[in-house]
């Protein structure tokens, strides 16, 4: 049986190194309680029928403390208290990167067992060797490579040549604002290089590649005392002031991307983008160059067992800041990058120009996943015209449940040849949030849908047959005690306010409605006042003649009068416009009606 008493000492035990004999001596530090362990142990074997046995030295140490102690001078000690080894040639200064961080640390005897102290210790002097190393690599322009996935354990970083450095472009950029309610404040510096694997002259302002000038790394750090005491150094940042997403190629981004790391082992995500549109040419400019929406989130390692962190907020930059950033530049290009950044402004706000077109779009891996199978059903109306509602069906909820506890179907109506709610190629869509919530979903498919081979029909003939024969569709299957959720968009929903208010259909059948883009009241507001009092239904009936109907498809043949107004249709102000002639077509309709 090993017996182990824990107590101080006087802490005057010593080591000695004899160069000349080549030995380590060691001096045992005075015990004054070793009496009293003495007795307590004799009293104890008596009792238990054994003999006591007891260690050459008498004390002992379990854990061996001291040895490097730290101190606040170099007289009393080897290390300061954040564990950097003194220089004995400066009293004042110590060696560069060399670090104590274990329990030589630690003078004299704690009393308990000093495992938890051992590493309490250690966790300290490492917070502040993160920080003096991030700070170093901040001061010095440093780069600490970041190795991923697809990285090989062999390979070495580039190192920057005299004409990598030439070509930088470098200034520095302050934003405040709030995180998650929360104040926060980033110092970034940025480095912007103009050279790439194509060479000069090869890049086009027409393709979605950005120049790569307007691309680059970033540094510096995050203050968010809310989350972390200490400042959180970007570890790698990347930047891209004109990134173009070709679903919406008119729009110009301010891409940031900012892994942090903090002094006690945490890492981060900032993500944050500036939104240009080209909405009534640059109205909304300053506003929108000088906010970054950002989101914040922690990195969880593997069953690490944190809780995730999500939070969404906005950096401001004032106009003094600025003006500071443009001041800090530096570089010989950094005319070059003014001159490139004021080119996509205009491009951006006042030439409106697209960046690529919807064809470009990809499918990304998470939208290669199989879309829910549906069933589409033809559906005669009451004036004899022939319909299609599609209809998918929900697994996850057995249809043996009853009453309240069965989720009720839903009914979606789009708006006037837009699909807003079936897009196979997103991550994610209303049908399939639907499904996983249990619904059954369908999506009626009305006459004046693109496909359908005549548009010779009224909204108004929606209300009155097509929204009122998919209802019907829905309760013979279900029965006519069921209620239907209606989710309806712009003319879905003015097409289902007529289906009720005229009759067509009972509300009974009815459990919720919910419009978006609707008018549901027809209250006039100074906007539609101003709408109403221009002539834009007279000039658009000249401008189209006697042919009202407006060629929808690509394939249709358009007059010169269709092309006209068309071209009018263009300069209409709005946030986003598709490359795709059919849009352009349609918005012609929201013209002249």
């Amino acid at each position: 049986m090993v017996l182990n008493a824990m107590g101080y000492d006087d802490n005057d035990g010593k080591i000695t190194f004899h160069k000349d004999m080549n030995r380590i001596c060691f001096s045992p530090p005075n015990d004054p309680l070793l009496p009293r362990k003495l007795n307590a142990f004799q009293k104890f074997t008596k009792k238990l029928g054994g003999i006591l046995f007891i260690s050459r030295y008498r004390s002992t140490s379990v854990h061996h403390l001291g040895g490097c102690n730290a101190s606040s001078d170099h007289l009393c000690g080897v290390c300061n208290p954040s564990g950097q080894v003194f220089d004995p040639e400066g009293p004042a200064t110590v060696h560069a990167g060399l670090y104590v961080c274990d329990a030589s640390l630690i003078p004299c005897s704690v009393g308990i067992n000093p495992s938890l102290t051992i590493a309490t210790a250690a966790e300290y002097v490492s917070k502040h060797l993160v920080r003096d190393v991030l700070m170093y690599k901040n001061n010095n322009d440093i780069e600490i490579p970041v190795k991923t996935d697809h990285q090989s354990p062999h390979s070495t970083p580039e190192k920057n040549t005299r004409g990598d450095w030439r070509s930088m472009v470098i200034f520095k950029e302050t934003m405040r604002g709030y995180i998650g309610g929360m104040p926060s404040t980033a110092y970034l510096k940025m480095k912007m290089n103009s050279r790439d694997k194509k060479g000069p002259g090869e890049w086009k302002w027409g393709i979605r590649e950005c120049h790569p000038l307007l691309r680059g790394k970033v540094g510096g750090y995050v203050e968010f005392k809310a989350i972390e005491k200490d400042k959180l150094h970007v570890l790698e940042g990347k930047i891209n002031l004109c990134k173009v997403d070709c679903r919406t190629p008119y729009t110009q981004y301010m891409h940031y991307h900012l892994l942090l790391a903090a002094s006690s082992g945490s890492r981060y995500v900032l993500e944050g983008k500036k939104i240009l549109n080209p909405y009534l040419f640059a109205l909304n400019a300053w506003s929108e160059t000088t906010t970054l929406h950002v989101t914040f989130r922690k990195v969880i390692m593997n069953n690490s067992g944190e809780d995730e962190m999500n939070l969404k907020g906005e950096f401001h930059i004032s106009m003094t800041e600025l003006l500071k950033s443009l001041l800090s530049l530096e570089g010989n290009n950094r005319g070059r990058l003014i001159r490139l950044l004021l080119r996509t402004l205009l491009r951006t706000y006042i030439f409106q120009i697209p960046r690529g077109s919807h064809k470009d779009f990809t499918i990304s891996d998470s939208c290669l996943k199989r879309y829910p199978s549906s069933t589409l059903h033809e559906i005669k109306t009451e004036d004899g015209f022939f319909i299609s509602c599609r209809q998918w069906k929900c697994t996850r909820i057995p249809l043996t449940l009853e009453g309240p506890k069965q989720p009720k179907p839903v009914l979606l109506l789009n708006g006037h040849s837009t699909e807003s709610y079936s897009l196979p190629t997103e991550p994610n869509d209303l049908v399939r949030t639907l499904l996983e919530e249990g619904h059954e979903t369908w999506l009626l498919q009305p006459r004046l849908h693109p496909l359908n081979p005549s548009n010779y029909f009224t909204i108004e003939d929606i209300g009155r047959f097509d929204v009122p024969a998919a209802i019907n569709k829905i309760l013979e299957l279900h029965g006519q005690h069921t209620t239907i959720h209606v989710v309806a968009h712009c003319v879905g929903g003015l097409a289902v306010h007529i289906a009720l208010m005229g009759g067509h259909v009972s509300s009974a059948h009815i459990a919720s409605l919910s419009c978006t883009n609707s008018s549901m009241f027809f209250k006039l507001n100074a906007s539609s006042m101003f709408k109403m009092w221009l002539p834009l239904i007279p000039l658009s009936m000249v401008i189209l003649g006697k042919n009202k109907i407006l060629p929808l498809l690509e394939t249709s043949k358009a007059s010169r009068r269709h092309r006209l107004l068309q071209y009018i249709a263009r300069w209409i102000p709005r946030c986003e416009r598709c490359t795709c002639n059919e849009c352009e077509k349609n918005m012609q309709g929201r013209f002249h009606c």
